[in-house]
């Protein structure tokens, strides 16, 4: 594969000084860095960008760490460093927008049908953080907050970290420039072309998002953001080969 490329071990060294600062500061650096739900009072907008640099454990940055070099390195260089970058935090807010997009669909139904039988946000709140029901409730409220508040603080406390997204969209990007390239999983060693891999891939992660089914990755995984990361980065590298490229250095 050769040297590793300028913008690939910058990324790559970011990502292990946080991850070791996380070692250090513990939990204060995934309240302060790691991407909550808007709604949580944890919540900054900073998050979008500083989640992509933050890992949850070992093996989550190594496997990360490990895609990036192995496939940004070619990426950056048919696309050079500016483009690269692009593609990778391009992707990384898109896998941002998927995610939370994919949260709100399933979180404000259940505020609605919460409100609807009489109770206030804060008294909603209120419940959910001292895990217990208050008196005075209605039999409707409830069963209604037995029925759904698992649900909702599930979504109400969920924080999103890695770069999984930024490096789903770089893999996107490989699979446009060498589409017979042949990859594989590691708990699954069975060479498959990169146009048939990373669809099936992103096609698991849509079912695993929809059914909690969790085919080759740990069961908290934020499986709409590597949809949207690979979205994005494919939606750019398309427009990219059909505007910007001589399609010969595609080959």
């Amino acid at each position: 594969m050769g040297r590793m490329t300028e913008a690939v071990k910058h990324l790559l060294i970011i990502n292990v000084i946080l991850f070791f600062a996380t070692q250090l500061y513990g939990e204060q650096m995934y309240q302060w860095l790691a991407l909550w739900f808007p709604k949580n009072e944890n919540f900054h907008i900073w998050q979008i960008v500083t989640h992509m640099f933050m890992h949850g454990g070992v093996m989550h940055i190594a496997f990360n760490m490990l895609a990036l070099w192995m496939f940004g390195t070619p990426v950056e260089r048919v696309l050079g460093k500016n483009r690269f970058l692009f593609v990778y935090f391009s992707a990384g807010l898109g896998a941002v927008l998927f995610q939370l997009g994919f949260y709100y669909f399933n979180f404000l139904p259940i505020q609605s049908e919460l409100l609807s039988t009489g109770l206030s946000n804060q008294q909603i709140l209120d419940m959910m953080a001292s895990n217990r029901l208050q008196e005075g409730l209605t039999e409707i409220q409830i069963s209604t907050l037995r029925s759904v508040m698992p649900e909702y603080a599930q979504i109400y406390r969920a924080s999103m970290v890695g770069a999984s997204g930024c490096i789903m969209g770089v893999l996107a990007a490989f699979g446009m420039m060498n589409p017979e390239a042949r990859l594989m999983l590691i708990f699954l060693p069975i060479p498959i072309k990169a146009k048939y891999f990373i669809p099936g891939i992103i096609l698991l992660d849509i079912i695993s998002a929809l059914t909690g089914q969790s085919f080759f990755s740990p069961s908290n995984t934020a499986y709409m953001a590597h949809v949207g990361g690979a979205i994005i980065g494919f939606l750019i590298m398309w427009y990219w080969k059909k505007n910007q490229f001589n399609n010969r250095r595609w080959d």
